[in-house]
Order: C-alpha cells, then structure tokens, then sequence
C-alpha cells in the first residue's frame, strides 16, 4: 500500500492491549489497523469497530501489510520454542523501502534481567535472561537493533506482569491454588494495561530512537501479597501459604519458574525521559480500579 494510504497506526497482535491502543487512537481521530492471526479475532475486532487484516506470523510469505509511514505497534509473543523469534524476524524482513513503517514500538520483558537475588534494575543494568523465553525477547531485541541500523526508528519497552480489568487471578484464587509465603518469595513487578498503553504512545510519540525503558509501576511487592490483596478485594479466601521445599511439590512447572527471579524494577526513566504520569502507581489503587 502506499505511503499516503498507509493507516497512522498499525498494531500487530491486537489483544488485550493492542485494542486499548487502538481506542486511545482511535478517540484522537487516528486511522488505525490491527494484524491478528485468526478470523474469530477479527470478529472480535470487526465488534469493536477495529479494521483488521489476517496474517500468520509463522507462516512464509506474509501479505503486503499497510505498513509504509505508520506507527507500528509490535506486541506479538514470540514462539513457544527456540531461542530465536523468528515471527519478528520474518515481518522485518517484508519492511523495507516504501514498506518501512515511521517507527516501531515492541514490548520485551523484563525477564531479560534474569534473577538478581531482589537487587534493583534498570536499563542499564546487564541483561542475564535464564529462560528460553527471555532469550527469544532478547533476539527479538537484538533483531529490532539490526533492522534499525539504517536509520530507521524503533523503541524497545521492557515489561513485567500486566493486569487490569478482566486479566485478575480470580479464577486460580477460588480454586485455593497455593502460593510461595511472602518472607520466602520472590519480588514481582506488575503494570496496569492503561498505564502501559499510555507507556505505548509516549514511547512511539516522544522516544529516543534505539532506546530501552522498563514500564512498571515501581513498587515491587511478592506474589502472594498481589494475589492476598485480590482475594480480599474480591470477598475470596486468601490462597494458602507454603515454603518453598513445599512449593517444588506443589506449584505449577509455569508459577515455580517465577519463583525462581527475583528483582525490583526501577520505573525512573519511564517517569522522568518518557514524561509518563501513572493512573495507578501503585497495586492498591490498580487493583481498586478493577474490583472496587
């Protein structure tokens, strides 16, 4: 498509947070387009009143996407396996030239940190990704670093745990589901999906090219103390509580790994570079928002 035809804004992998962008967008008077893989997300899109395209990420020979001059918004996971993120290898391969979009915003995690024993970090702080799953983030990072050594824009959000409305833990608080008792767990880090979305735009409006930000909410706490707080806030028994010999027994191979990191995340640059001002800087009052 061409340049001048090509949306303001293109957001690959509309989800939970791609459709928040999108109505920030949107409500400004911005065309927007959303990339999706399946055609029952595109009903869901097509609902909300979202222009949409399919494409398969995993799939060779990706269609021509209206990518030239737009804002492009990459919020895609990579693969389930691997140590290399072929899917946002294979889509900046197909922007180049006229197809090459005005800047691409992509959303990494802070799990590249890797465990640092509950110490603070920030970005520029080593990353020591423990995790198949990080180092998929951190060549999705170093792909985004190759693309862009022509000259072309991107910026890269380092992100922990996102929550919201609709994306609490309540279903694993009523089933009594254990945790790891907080004078034995490890610091987590969470942001609220409209302090990220608003994290998104100042990224993609006012960014430094190249540059790296985490985006949390600065105040660390323990799981057990996130999901203690929901349990209360929605009228549930808290979970119990185990040590951590116990927890090896009974957790989950998925919640034992987040066991196994433990960091602080600073929000700094975020606040102070980025200029963003937190609805919910901290759990309480995120957590409020969605069940008070």
């Amino acid at each position: 498509m061409h340049e001048n035809l090509a949306p303001k804004v293109l957001i690959v992998g509309c989800g939970y947070l791609g459709q928040r962008l999108a109505a920030r967008y949107g409500a400004d008077g911005l065309p927007v387009s959303c990339v999706v893989r399946s055609e029952s997300a595109r009903a869901v899109l097509a609902d909300a009143g979202l222009d949409s395209l399919r494409a398969d990420l995993d799939q060779d020979g990706l269609p021509a996407l209206p990518s030239g001059g737009a804002r492009l918004f990459y919020l895609v996971p990579p693969p389930a396996q691997g140590e290399r993120d072929t899917r946002i290898r294979g889509l900046l391969g197909c922007l180049q030239g006229p197809a090459a979009p005005r800047r691409i915003v992509y959303i990494s995690t802070t799990g590249v940190y890797g465990d640092c024993a509950g110490g603070w970090v920030d970005e520029c702080s080593p990353v020591d990704a423990a995790t198949s799953r990080a180092r998929r983030r951190l060549d999705a990072e170093q792909a985004l670093r190759d693309w862009g050594e022509r000259g072309r824009e991107y910026v890269i959000l380092r992100v922990p745990g996102i929550y919201g409305p609709g994306r609490l833990p309540i279903e694993r608080i009523r089933q009594g589901l254990p945790l790891v008792r907080p004078e034995e767990a490890p610091y987590t880090n969470r942001i609220h999906v409209d302090d990220l979305a608003s994290a998104c735009i100042a990224a993609m409006e006012r960014g430094r090219t190249g540059e790296v930000y985490n985006v949390a909410d600065g105040h660390p706490s323990t799981m057990a103390d996130y999901f203690c707080r929901i349990a209360d806030l929605a009228g549930l028994s808290r979970p119990p509580l185990v040590d951590l010999a116990e927890a090896e027994r009974v957790l989950s191979p998925g919640m034992l790994s987040y066991q196994r990191e433990s960091r602080r995340v600073s929000n700094r640059k975020l606040l102070e570079e980025l200029g963003v001002e937190l609805l919910y800087p901290t759990l309480e009052a995120g957590l409020r928002a969605c069940l008070g």
